[in-house]
C-alpha cells in the first residue's frame, strides 16, 4: 500500500477525516428537528399526571394533604395548581406556544416534586429538567407557534 502526500494511506480512508465530517453533519442538524421530540416527550409526562389526579379528586386531596409536603401552601390550593399546570401546559408545549414561560413553569414544578415530593426520584427528573433546561434556553424552535408569531410580529413592527 502506498501513501499518499498527506500521509494517509492511498485508500483515502481517515478514521479523523471520517469523525470531522460526522461532527460536521451533526452539528447542521437543525434545531427544530431537536426541539420537537423534547417537546412531545415532556407534555405527556405532565398530562397524564394531571388526567391521574382529575380521575380521583378525592384521592389527589388526600395525597396533597397527607403525603405530598408542598411547601407555602394549603393542600388543597397546592393540588388546584399542580392540576392546572399539568392539564394547560402539556398542548401549549407541544403547539410550541409560549415555551420558554412553559419550561420555566414546569422546572419550577419538576424542583418543587423533586425536592418536598419524591426526593429519591432524581434520576427521573433530572431528564425532565434537562428537556425543560434546553426548551426554557432555546425555545420551540422553528416548527412551533412561537416562531410564527415572533415572525409577525417582528415583520409588523418593520
Amino acid at each position: 500500500m502506498t501513501a499518499s502526500s498527506t500521509g494517509t494511506p492511498a485508500t483515502g480512508f481517515s478514521c479523523g477525516r471520517l469523525i470531522r465530517q460526522t461532527i460536521t453533519k451533526l452539528d447542521a442538524v437543525p434545531y427544530w428537528l431537536l426541539a420537537l421530540p423534547l417537546r412531545a416527550a415532556v407534555a405527556p409526562i405532565f398530562w397524564r399526571s394531571g388526567m391521574t389526579k382529575i380521575a380521583d379528586w378525592d384521592a389527589t386531596l388526600y395525597l396533597f394533604s397527607e403525603e405530598y409536603q408542598v411547601p407555602l401552601l394549603p393542600p388543597e390550593l397546592a393540588a388546584y395548581l399542580a392540576t392546572t399546570v399539568e392539564l394547560v401546559t402539556p398542548p401549549l408545549l407541544i403547539l410550541g406556544l409560549l415555551t420558554r414561560p412553559v419550561a420555566a413553569v414546569l422546572l419550577g414544578m419538576t424542583i418543587v416534586i423533586q425536592l418536598a415530593v419524591y426526593p429519591n426520584a432524581w434520576p427521573v427528573h433530572i431528564q425532565w429538567a434537562a428537556m425543560l433546561l434546553i426548551l426554557l434556553c432555546r425555545g420551540a424552535g422553528s416548527l412551533s407557534l412561537d416562531h410564527l408569531l415572533s415572525r409577525r410580529m417582528g415583520a409588523t413592527r418593520s
